[in-house]
């Protein structure tokens, strides 16, 4: 990468299943600190290039680079290493265990201590919950859930098991996170919530690539959208750009019924 500006870096990226060619050389950039979107309609390829970037799938052809490295081909756990972290359209809490407990698993996978230390309140195992929970208190106040942090994650609201996906995913203090439809199942005041909580991260100097159908959300809060429809990249640029974009009126939005 020549952009300093540029922390991603997606290059023609193919994938097939069989005889179906579900994401079709699809490249664009992504810029450091920024909110960019990839819309288009079910079957559009949005969460196949979601899982390649993120080392759930193995591209068929292409590259992804990420602060100049290929993390193409990489497991999810080395992506996330990386620093990109990858959120789920169907949450993967423990309904069981408490808000604070969850984001502290995020923490986690920064620390040393292993599953001895913890069984055995090793004192490095106790130094390091000490370090965890002075982590992400501010995570979980920054995300104004932090009156909810013993309270049992399934008995919250679904706004609220959002905000504490998203706070245990900034927990492990990632430097890019893949949003995969975050707004899934929320209301109307949980997802302008979500629309906060999402370019605060943005403000704090986070990057977010974000898949997502609520389209006055993406209008909102992205600084650029990239419209897939049947695998291939048929738009990318601004808001502004994507809303005039007669290719993306036609085959996404519907026309003149729009």
């Amino acid at each position: 990468m020549n952009n300093s500006n540029i922390i991603m870096r997606i290059e023609n990226l193919d994938k097939y299943f069989g005889g179906l060619h579900a994401v079709n050389s699809v490249a664009f950039d992504v810029e450091k600190g920024s909110i960019k979107s990839v819309i288009g309609p079910n079957g559009a390829g949005k969460t196949t290039m979601f899982n390649m970037i993120a080392g759930y799938e193995t591209p068929s052809n292409g590259h992804v680079f990420f602060n100049d490295i290929l993390i193409t081909g990489k497991k999810p756990w080395q992506v996330a290493e990386h620093g990109v972290l990858r959120t789920f359209q169907n949450l993967k809490l423990s309904n069981h265990m408490s808000v604070l407990d969850n984001v502290l698993l995020g923490w986690h996978s920064l620390g040393s201590a292993g599953f001895l230390d913890g069984m055995f309140s090793s004192p490095l195992s106790r130094r390091e919950e000490k370090k965890a929970k002075e982590a992400v208190f501010p995570i979980l106040e920054w995300l104004n859930i932090l009156d909810l942090k013993d309270s049992e994650v399934g008995n919250l609201s679904f706004g609220n098991q959002r905000a504490v996906e998203l706070a245990r995913a900034l927990a492990s203090n990632p430097s890019m996170l893949l949003l995969d439809e975050p707004a899934a199942g929320l209301n109307m005041h949980e997802t302008t919530d979500l629309a906060k909580r999402i370019e605060k991260i943005r403000d704090q100097g986070r990057t977010v690539l974000l898949v997502e159908h609520d389209m006055s959300l993406v209008m909102d809060i992205s600084d650029e959208i990239v419209v897939l429809n049947f695998g291939q990249k048929i738009a990318e640029g601004k808001p502004s750009e994507i809303q005039k974009n007669e290719e993306v009126v036609r085959i996404y939005l519907g026309g003149d019924d729009a």
